[in-house]
């Protein structure tokens, strides 16, 4: 590694669910001191201040803002509970709007009884709904698929290839998927995969942590990066190798390192980037 890459964190991004006790002036604050410029906002932050000052915040710092975290959730069982996902989802674009966000990430949902299939259908069907309004609002779409260990109530869409087939369907520049290595490591069509998303135009986000191998809890116990098994350096290759230029964007969820001292984890993360990414 080149001594300039030693010390480039010029496309770093971080999730501020990363640094889950701080709020969005800290995060801003502590991750533009650490020359970090890239920060992807959770929609948590935005609810006890105005939207307005949450732009004026991020804007006048400089940030750039890859994506809002998270819309989707379209699979229901009902007509009230399609129509509040509905209205989640236009609020979703209304902030990534107002804060300058490039893209909304979407976990799409899953609802034990409902077969995947249909899950699916109900997945493009709520993305075509809300995509008039993304439209206007300049906001890109983006499907991040989850783990299979989520397929049961959280995500029906788990591979990159099952995301691909809703952008194929719906055929639409600001529709795309989101690459979280969390989630799709294992995939053994992985490199083929990031390959066709890059000749279509719809490799829109890259999300970068690690896998433990004794995984602790499968929801809060990612690692950071170099802390697991994950091959980081080839993969970013396969997805540097179709062009794409956007931020490495790290989200980790962890209880042991949310309980640290959150500089100090900032620190950590910083170093395991220039290490490992």
């Amino acid at each position: 590694m080149s001594a300039s890459r030693l010390h480039d964190l010029s496309r770093c991004a971080i999730h501020t669910q990363t640094n889950k006790s701080w709020k969005l002036r800290q995060c801003i604050d502590h991750y533009s001191a650490a020359g970090i410029k890239g920060i992807s906002v959770w929609r948590n932050v935005l609810e006890e201040i105005k939207l307005a000052d949450a732009a004026k915040m991020l804007r006048d710092a400089g940030m750039t803002v890859p994506a809002l975290v998270r819309g989707g959730f379209f699979v229901a069982k009902d007509s009230p509970a399609k129509k509040k996902a509905s209205e989640a989802n236009r609020r979703c674009i209304e902030e990534a709007q107002a804060i300058g966000a490039e893209m909304i990430v979407l976990v799409v949902g899953a609802v034990p009884g409902i077969s995947l299939t249909e899950a699916r259908k109900q997945v493009a069907d709520g993305m075509a709904a809300m995509l008039p309004e993304a439209r206007a609002a300049g906001v890109k779409l983006a499907i991040e698929p989850l783990h299979p260990m989520y397929a049961g109530d959280r995500s029906c869409i788990n591979r990159m290839a099952e995301a691909r087939h809703i952008c194929e369907q719906l055929n639409d520049p600001l529709v795309g998927i989101a690459v979280d290595v969390y989630h799709v490591w294992w995939d053994p069509d992985l490199e083929t995969e990031i390959a066709l998303a890059g000749k279509m135009k719809t490799l829109f986000g890259y999300h970068v942590c690690d896998w433990r191998p004794n995984t602790r809890h499968l929801l809060t116990d990612r690692g950071l990066m170099g802390d697991g098994c994950i091959d980081l350096r080839t993969i970013r290759g396969w997805v540097e190798a179709t062009g794409f230029r956007g931020c490495n964007e790290v989200e980790i969820f962890s209880d042991e390192y949310w309980a640290m001292d959150q500089q100090a984890y900032l620190e950590k993360i910083c170093r395991a980037y220039l290490q490992h990414v």
